[in-house]
């Protein structure tokens, strides 16, 4: 017996940065396994809307296809998550999908996240490193270290926290949690503690810190579940004391 069994999808469109979006609705067969990511690889193969009008592929951003490199990220039936990760049989149909709110729209669910970037290199999120000589094996970590700055480094840069943080607008100009998560990774690297209150410093002021609201619509969102209330919370005391000290040395 043939599979009579359908996907419906619901799919926000916009042609450029400054087009007019708009809905088109999809049907598709369904197939055992199906995700986000592939149901719009079937709609590639024959872009046609579900009335029949002829239409194009929808542009979107993936490369893993693992949850691992982050750009897949947008919205699915209002919640940021990974296209990659998310199953149809697990999701409400009609199902919709949306680019980013918080991002500047490229082309249909493709946005421009390169806000998160520019906040990593305000607060300075690398180790030094001097390569103009060999400097060896590097200082060691101990496994008690090393198991607390796991999780932090499990961050794809996917921008789900920020999308869902009320905090996260042009009106605040939040960093974000990703940033302040990274900072806690670097500042607790014995190497990269070396820029620990530079990074902190970047943390106080407008858009630092201080802008987080403690929603927490952060920890629930992130697909690596990285412990970002407890970074926020840890980095948020360092620069109160950083602060604070800094204000009785003058």
């Amino acid at each position: 017996m043939a599979n009579t069994k359908t996907v419906i999808l619901k799919i926000k469109r916009q042609d450029n940065p400054n087009a007019k979006s708009h809905w088109e609705e999809f049907e598709l067969a369904w197939h055992p396994g199906m995700n986000v990511i592939s149901s719009m690889m079937e709609i590639a193969r024959n872009p046609v809307t579900r009335d029949g009008k002829a239409t194009t592929p929808i542009t979107y951003d993936s490369n893993c296809l693992e949850e691992v490199c982050g750009s897949c990220a947008m919205l699915i039936n209002g919640r940021a998550r990974m296209a990659c990760s998310a199953l149809i049989d697990k999701l409400e149909q009609p199902i919709r999908l949306e680019p980013f709110t918080k991002f500047p729209v490229i082309r249909d669910l493709a946005v421009d996240r390169s806000v998160l970037f520019e906040n990593l290199k305000t607060v300075k999120a690398w180790v030094p490193i001097d390569g103009t000589y060999d400097l060896g094996s590097g200082p060691r970590i101990s496994p008690e270290e090393q198991e607390a700055a796991y999780p932090l480094s499990r961050c794809i840069s996917c921008c789900c926290c920020m999308e869902a943080c009320p905090q996260f607008n042009d009106d605040t100009g939040f960093v974000g949690a990703a940033t302040i998560s990274q900072v806690r990774l670097f500042n607790t690297h014995p190497t990269g503690a070396a820029l620990k209150r530079e990074r902190l410093a970047a943390l106080i002021g407008d858009g630092g810190i201080q802008e987080c609201g403690y929603a927490q619509n952060c920890v629930e969102v992130c697909p690596k579940d990285i412990p970002l209330t407890q970074s926020i919370s840890e980095v948020g005391g360092e620069v109160i004391r950083q602060a604070v000290g800094d204000l009785f040395r003058k």
